[in-house]
């Protein structure tokens, strides 16, 4: 069995970074059951919708969104029966700052004021579904053109998160 497994391919999993550590952990799950290795990319929903469209090998997409594999699905490139939500998301504020943040979220209000001095970083709207929800949670706020000067954009939500993590946003 463990000959077998070996000769086996190594499964390429595309997985969306704000879900990175339950994926690693049902990916370790199912090479003890199965025996079938698993390969994670980690990366931004529109990345890997690029990187599949151009040929990557990859035989499952965790996506942040359902546009993405819908589309891939529409354009040939995904089995229309393997489509499935596997987990609903929410958009977080975030500060590394302990108190920074509020549940009403006012400190975006103060930096949109000039009251408070930093960068907001959010996951690039273009690459990833939920920098471009945050994209329109501020828009819906009326802060997106205030705030404008203070976004830095992160490739995907775990390098937002770093930029967070390290104070620097």
């Amino acid at each position: 069995l463990a000959h077998a497994a070996a000769a086996q391919p190594v499964l390429q999993v595309a997985v969306a970074a704000n879900f990175a550590l339950p994926a690693q952990k049902i990916a370790n799950g199912f090479e003890r059951e199965t025996g079938q290795r698993v390969a994670l990319a980690l990366g931004s929903t529109g990345k890997f919708y690029a990187q599949i469209r151009h040929g990557a090998p990859f035989a499952v997409l965790l996506a942040a969104d359902s546009d993405t594999p819908a589309r891939l699905v529409r354009e040939g490139l995904a089995v229309t029966e393997s489509r499935f939500t596997y987990a609903v998301g929410h958009l977080v504020l975030w500060s590394a700052q302990p108190g920074l943040v509020d549940a009403q979220g006012e400190v975006l209000g103060r930096m949109a004021r000039g009251q408070l001095p930093g960068k907001l970083a959010l996951a690039d709207p273009r690459l990833a579904p939920y920098g471009a929800a945050a994209q329109q949670a501020l828009a819906q706020l009326g802060l997106a053109e205030a705030l404008r000067p203070h976004v830095v954009l992160g490739e995907n939500i775990a390098q937002t998160h770093q930029f967070v993590k390290s104070g620097n946003a």
